[in-house]
């Protein structure tokens, strides 16, 4: 099944189209470029080469830096429904620190906006000590930042004690060892691909999982226990971005709660090592194969026959939900957050480079001269068309 062959009723199921989504933003980058002349020759402009990347470059005489932009979307309903906001920081973080590492900039600083109905002077403390939290693991300043006040502007979960949104801005710097943002153009056949586990949903797929969860148990979804949960004293104690986990949560709330792993840091050392990158995709909305696809350029695509499997959570979700894995696969990064292309002889040095730095990583696939992307799962095969 292909990508673009979703039918109108999953769509309705899910609340958003991916391809209405790719659409939408192919057309704004389109405006977005027009304005690329005004920086012409100027410090400040914009590299013409990196459309449909994760972040664009911008550049000051010969020195490079990286910038993009997004927010946690409706994650924050989750946070409302259980009243905890400080995990929250760590999926603001990921969003755009992993959208920068993939085009080989290191993110250096941060500038976030929250926009709220009315201000909450709690609410906002909790935010924003998760967000120092994450930035500190990640090595970001968070150098600015705007809270608005918007009133019925914002709306989100009835009764919680805010409601608000939350995005942001980063920047970084291109690494050293690279004289060229990682785009793609240097990906061929025969190339080796690495998986990063992901512990979590992230910050993607909620508007599905929360319509899937409330079909299967109403509106207190997130009271639900789920029935993978330890039971043990340490999960019964999950009370940091740490011990938070989809595996040691006790209700679905949790589980959907459960924080972005940050993968910028270990990316870095990977780069910081020595070892040769050609691209690397950031599996957020539009699961692993759209957001591959995004780095497989020169007409290639690839073969991942040993992918990190799907969160139990995630397996459950699709069968209350009856989603097809083919559908999961696209909507969820289903236990690979991050996929990094290198030499077939590298791949071993690199998985373990970033086991060494605390991440699961393992080599995953092979870069094809055919253009679909196959995954290969316990599912069966699945096949996407470029």
């Amino acid at each position: 099944m292909s990508q673009t062959s979703a039918d109108t009723n999953f769509k309705a199921t899910a609340g958003y189209s991916i391809e209405e989504g790719n659409a939408a933003s192919k057309n704004a980058f389109h405006w977005a470029q027009k304005t690329f002349s005004t920086r012409a020759g100027k410090p400040g402009e914009p590299a013409q080469n990196l459309a449909g990347g994760f972040s664009n470059e911008i550049r000051f005489g010969n020195e490079r830096l990286g910038i993009g932009s997004d927010g946690i979307g409706t994650k924050i309903e989750v946070a409302e429904r259980l009243d905890r906001y400080d995990t929250l920081g760590y999926d603001l973080i990921a969003m755009v620190a992993d959208d920068l590492i993939v085009a080989g900039f290191v993110p250096t600083n941060l500038s976030n906006i929250i926009d709220v109905n009315t201000l909450n002077y709690e609410v906002v403390d909790e935010l924003m000590r998760g967000l120092h939290n994450a930035a500190q693991f990640s090595q970001i300043a968070v150098t600015g930042g705007e809270i608005a006040e918007l009133g019925n502007r914002i709306g989100g979960y009835p009764g919680a004690k805010m409601n608000f949104n939350w995005c942001s801005t980063a920047v970084g710097v291109l690494h050293p060892s690279l004289e060229r943002p990682l785009s793609g153009a240097n990906v061929r056949a025969g190339q080796a691909v690495v998986a990063l586990h992901s512990p979590s949903f992230r910050s993607n797929g909620y508007s599905l999982a929360r319509r899937a969860l409330t079909k299967a148990f109403g509106e207190k979804w997130h009271e639900q226990p789920y029935n993978e949960a330890a039971g043990t004293q340490e999960a019964s104690e999950a009370t940091s971005n740490q011990q938070l986990t989809t595996e040691n949560a006790k209700t679905w709330g949790e589980v959907m709660l459960a924080p972005s792993l940050i993968f910028s840091p270990g990316v870095a050392a990977v780069l910081d090592a020595g070892f040769p990158l050609h691209a690397a995709a950031h599996i957020t909305g539009g699961g692993i194969a759209d957001n591959f696809k995004r780095v497989l350029k020169n007409g290639v695509g690839a073969e991942l026959d040993n992918l990190f499997a799907p969160l139990p959570a995630m397996q459950q979700l699709a069968e209350l939900a009856g989603i097809t894995p083919t559908e999961a696969y696209l909507y969820w990064n289903m236990g690979n957050g991050m996929l990094l292309v290198t030499e077939p002889e590298q791949a071993e040095a690199v998985a373990e480079t970033l086991r060494a730095h605390g991440y699961q990583a393992q080599v995953a696939g092979c870069i094809t001269p055919e253009t679909d992307v196959v995954l290969r799962v316990g599912a069966g095969e699945l096949r996407y068309e470029a």
